[in-house]
């Protein structure tokens, strides 16, 4: 008989609440897959709980050899734990693999673990770590290398570190660091983690772009020098703003070839046009790129015209306008006021920003950063549209004066959105300065500009990317954003499974991002990348992580 999960254990209790929320329409199929994957359910057993057979990879009709290119902007690398995007870990995943793989239909599948078990109140997560696996160097991938990512995901006092934000259960408040007994190795293939509190967002976490897995050897300030990895490819060369190579690793015998993963292609090149839309489809017409990284707005249909294949796929990948509470301005702090926050969300018509912004190719969104699309969900109403009553209140505040400068980089989509709120705060009466930075130096200090636009990936759970960039004194915490509240209730969610109760905290953490008006998070994307006819495997993922494994030349 087939395992249900992962390592032959029971289901978890909390599957059969996933499986009445999924038949009662609570939960979307894909919500349903990343709760079950989530508790150690293999993907054909979730598939068969909803009475559907898992879907067959269309990766398994590509032939070996041959050389993809991407349109891709290369930038510089650094310590993974602090990539800020995932440019970035498209690079790093040819020889830095990682322990658990988000796919786009919402499941998790164990990648240098091999299973996993959580017990009844998710306090003690017991990792199996692959056995077979060897780093490119020829040493043994064991527990002991499990055990010391994990210690360094949790130390908050590496800068830049946003996977503390992840694994916040095993945080000591204190030292920043991981808590004592957390991490335990039990033998040489396993890992348990004791929680002093339930959290069931960690697998989930492990699975995001900057938790990938690297040797002890690592050069944090550019893993390119070193690069020592589990993954069947090698750095061949790494210019930013220009090109990056990868190139098949015939010295190691790669693990996913025994398990039929893929790995097809012998060059892997990434190559940066800029962040013009217009350069890409130059590129292509030139036959120079074989996919985009990205394809955006309008541009989706000009990719078309020339014979590229779509992939679509709605997510929650989104972008935020938002001011910077800490933010000094000429002795003051303009954003530290919510009625200068409240008087800015009342002045912009997010659908607006959707049409101008992105073409219509998305839903509108309500400024609360969690969606239709994640199972915590509240159907918390918006703050109203008013722009009278936002000048009303902008002047209460004796900040009518006050000129805003919004920054976003020199892109098209980003730019384009920040345009249009921009423009709506003129409208409104505002005083406001547009300025536009190019992406070569935009990026160098995204969190402190005061007033300024970023875009987000999307994550499974809804309070996995509150957790990221609204909890107070986290590294990709953009907003300066600090209440004491909102934390607490976090904490509260991610201990519970039900997708009902957990909505009702969750209903009270939307409800603490609208009135303290955290931010303008105008609508969600729908995703889109371009391919010329011949490849397999290349589709566009919903969250963006790189499973370049999976792409090759059709057989």
């Amino acid at each position: 008989m087939t395992n249900k999960t992962l390592t032959g254990a029971p289901l978890h209790p909390a599957v059969e609440i996933y499986v009445k929320d999924a038949q009662t329409g609570k939960l979307s199929r894909r919500e349903f897959m990343a709760r079950t994957t989530a508790l150690g359910v293999t993907s054909a057993a979730a598939y068969g709980l909803l009475g559907l057979a898992q879907p067959a990879a269309a990766a398994g009709h590509a032939q070996q050899g041959g050389t993809m290119r991407m349109q891709m902007e290369v930038r510089a690398l650094k310590d993974p734990r602090a990539f800020d995007w995932t440019q970035m870990a498209f690079v790093t995943a040819g020889w830095l693999e990682y322990l658990v793989e988000y796919n786009s239909d919402g499941s998790f599948e164990p990648m240098l673990l091999s299973g996993w078990e959580i017990n009844d109140d998710a306090t003690v997560y017991t990792l199996s770590v692959r056995q077979g696996v060897q780093w490119n160097n020829g040493e043994n991938f064991t527990a002991d290398d499990v055990a010391r990512v994990i210690t360094d995901w949790c130390d908050k006092n590496a800068e830049g570190n946003s996977m503390a934000g992840r694994m916040t259960a095993l945080v000591d408040d204190v030292t920043g660091t991981a808590i004592k007994g957390g991490i335990e190795v039990v033998d040489a293939y396993t890992v348990r983690l004791n929680l002093p509190q339930s959290d069931i967002s960690l697998i989930a976490g492990m699975s995001d772009y900057p938790a990938a897995v690297y040797h002890s050897s690592i050069d944090r300030e550019n893993p390119a020098n070193t690069p020592v990895g589990t993954g069947p490819y090698m750095i061949e060369s790494n210019e930013v703003g220009v090109k990056a190579v990868l190139v098949r690793n015939e010295g190691h015998e790669w693990w996913g070839y025994a398990e039929g993963k893929g790995a097809y292609l012998d060059r892997i090149e990434y190559i940066d046009y800029g962040t013009d839309p217009s350069a890409w489809v130059a590129a292509a017409a030139a036959d120079e790129v074989d996919m985009t990284y990205e394809t955006v707005g309008d541009f989706v249909d000009v990719f078309e015209s020339i014979g590229y294949e779509r992939s679509e796929i709605a997510s929650a990948a989104t972008l935020v306008i938002r001011p910077n509470q800490a933010a000094e301005v000429d002795g003051v702090k303009p954003y530290a006021d919510v009625r200068v926050r409240r008087a800015i969300s009342m002045a912009v018509d997010n659908s607006i920003c959707l049409e101008l912004g992105y073409a219509d190719r998305g839903i509108v969104a309500r400024n609360q950063h969690v969606g239709p699309m994640h199972p915590e969900w509240a159907d918390v109403p918006a703050i109203d549209y008013d722009p009278a009553g936002a000048l009303a209140l902008l002047t209460e505040a004796g900040m009518q004066d006050f000129e805003m400068e919004i920054s976003s980089i020199d892109d098209d989509w980003r730019k384009n959105t920040t345009d249009a709120v921009a423009a709506q705060l003129r409208d409104a009466g505002f005083n406001v300065k547009r300025t536009i930075i190019p992406g070569s130096t935009f990026w160098n200090d995204w969190t402190k500009y005061a007033f300024s636009s970023t875009n987000w990936n999307h994550r499974p759970l809804g309070t996995q990317v509150l957790g990221l960039a609204y909890r107070s004194g986290e590294a990709w915490n953009e907003f300066a954003f600090n209440n004491a509240e909102f934390d607490a209730l976090l904490d509260d969610a991610n201990a519970i499974a039900a997708a009902d109760e957990r909505a009702i905290v969750m209903a009270k953490i939307q409800q603490i991002l609208v009135d303290e008006a955290v931010t303008i998070q105008p609508y969600w994307r729908s995703l889109y990348r371009h391919c010329k006819p011949g490849f397999v495997g290349w589709e566009m993922h919903i969250a963006y992580l790189p499973q370049i494994y999976k792409i090759g030349i059709a057989a």
